[in-house]
């Protein structure tokens, strides 16, 4: 049966209830866990977009094509499949790269166009964007796409909750673009937890995994906290949402994070260099530590019977 949660944003204001999905428990050996991939390119960051223009964008040295055929390697290494959530930008520019994506057995989905906030396009932008990079992703990939991920989480605040309507609207089925955590950059630290269909939209929302001590949600699943901070706890953590919680965890990473040559953007403060570049020497072997420890797949497979509403969904 479902049931009924509250959510209110920020500044407290109360969004409508989303409808939340009941999971099976089940001890963590029987957890497949949805691994995932934002491409996009070193220069593409929310925490450069203060220094590096939009408009330079094609002038800069481009890795995007190495670093993404590495993570395909590291990958086909322990036979894992994942959800690449990929730029519309890149598709234009990188058809090939898209086609290899998907022909490797990997799940083909949107980041957006242009890595533009949801929160500051506004709705018909926001349409446009989206759309287009639909259209590019499954020209190149052959894949229907049906997830989508919006440019640093930047789905959640009741501002931008009229994003979901619009993703249904062109035809996506999931989104995966809260963070349920307080972060600088992005986070909706009272979003619920677990996967739901928020205002009883037909999209689903399958917020990224964080492990909750006391009142406050501590992530797990990725990105810079990953290379900055101990392996130990994120391994512990997954476990817990495992095991405890029965739940999959949502795991991210984006190219660049295994690329330690990188050009350096001195012209950034020194907070954004220290959480861009902490740790990129180390990231392959933490994933390699990851890949092994935990069992992975699609996030359209993993979340299968609740993208769909039944256990036998098809959607590729």
């Amino acid at each position: 049966m479902r049931s009924r949660g509250s959510w209110r944003d920020g500044s407290g204001c109360s969004l409508e209830s989303p409808i939340f999905l009941p999971r099976a428990t089940g001890g963590v050996d029987m957890v497949r866990n949805a691994m995932s991939v934002d491409v996009e390119d070193w220069f593409q960051v929310q925490a450069f977009a203060d220094v590096i223009r939009r408009e330079d964008w094609d002038g800069l040295d481009s890795r995007v094509v190495p670093n993404t055929e590495n993570v395909l390697g590291l990958l086909s290494e322990y036979n894992v499949k994942a959800t690449f959530f990929v730029l519309g930008w890149v598709a234009d520019r990188y058809p090939q790269l898209v086609r290899s994506i998907g022909g490797a057995g990997h799940e083909v989905a949107s980041h957006g166009y242009g890595h533009e906030l949801v929160s500051h396009i506004g709705p018909e932008r926001f349409q446009q964007d989206i759309r287009r990079a639909k259209q590019r992703l499954e020209d190149c990939s052959g894949q229907r796409v049906v997830g989508y991920r919006a440019p640093t989480f930047s789905i959640g605040e009741a501002e931008s909750s009229w994003a979901y309507s619009i993703l249904g609207e062109e035809g996506y089925l999931y989104s995966s673009s809260i963070f349920p955590i307080s972060h600088d950059l992005y986070g909706s630290p009272q979003a619920p937890r677990r996967p739901h269909r928020p205002k009883e939209e037909a999209v689903l929302e399958i917020p990224m995994t964080t492990v909750k001590l006391g009142q406050r949600n501590w992530p797990c699943s990725g990105g810079g906290w990953f290379r900055i901070l101990p392996y130990a706890p994120f391994r512990a953590g997954i476990r817990h949402v495992n095991g405890a919680e029965g739940e999959p965890a949502i795991f991210y990473f984006h190219p660049w994070e295994i690329d330690p040559g990188q050009p350096r953007v001195r012209q950034a403060s020194r907070f954004s260099q220290f959480r861009h570049y902490t740790g990129l020497d180390r990231m392959r072997n933490r994933l390699r530590r990851l890949l092994k420890e935990f069992d992975w797949g699609r996030m359209d497979e993993v979340f299968a019977r609740d993208i769909r509403g039944h256990a036998e969904a098809d959607i590729r």
